[in-house]
């Protein structure tokens, strides 16, 4: 059962390592960095090979939403590992899990939230809901088609062009913001919000 009361649990999908950390294919990593600097804590390692940051969102008092923001330290294509057995640890319900990720059919910069749904040949996404089940809600962040011919994977595993760059800081921006709204006022206001 959910309430208000339940922990929620934000995965920011990304590979570990500094030769990835400015990919397209990071930018859930861009987003949790960011929730974890609003929120003024370090991401600590922790047993379930992720990164977590623990904290709380919202205003305070009875609207303040407990968090835990997460990196995993696997590889994308194992994110399931980690979210499930910080699942379990967290003891979050299956409605209070949110990945944040980039996605390809979306243009750049641009936002979707929704609950549910396949995973669009996105390897994270496949891994966790082999995991889970696919009732998570997701955070899609769009990074738009790769030009021409290039390869998918090529494409998502480059570094943002100097132009994206430009927008990036904002995107990132409004992303955790699309992600604190979700949490505190639940996903049809950050879809009126923020969907675009």
């Amino acid at each position: 059962m959910t309430d208000d009361t339940s922990p929620w649990l934000v995965v920011g999908l990304g590979n570990p390592g500094g030769e990835y950390a400015g990919n397209r294919h990071n930018v859930g990593f861009m987003v949790a960095d960011l929730l974890a600097e609003r929120m003024g804590a370090r991401f600590k390692a922790h047993r379930s090979r992720a990164q977590v940051v623990e904290g709380r969102v919202g205003p305070p008092g009875p609207l303040s939403r407990r968090v835990v923001v997460a990196k995993p330290m696997s590889f994308m294509n194992l994110s399931g590992g980690p979210v499930t057995a910080l699942r379990d640890f967290y003891k979050v319900p299956a409605g209070h899990v949110v990945a944040v990720h980039d996605e390809l059919d979306i243009d750049y910069g641009a936002l979707r939230l929704k609950i549910g749904g396949g995973d669009n040949g996105h390897n994270g996404l496949k891994s966790i809901t082999k995991s889970l089940g696919a009732d998570y809600c997701r955070v899609r962040f769009g990074i738009g088609r790769p030009p021409g011919r290039m390869d998918v994977a090529a494409f998502v595993l480059k570094d943002f062009s100097a132009a994206e760059r430009k927008e990036l800081a904002y995107f990132v921006d409004r992303a955790a913001d699309a992600v604190e709204t979700l949490i505190v006022d639940g996903l049809e206001r950050a879809q009126g919000t923020y969907n675009s």
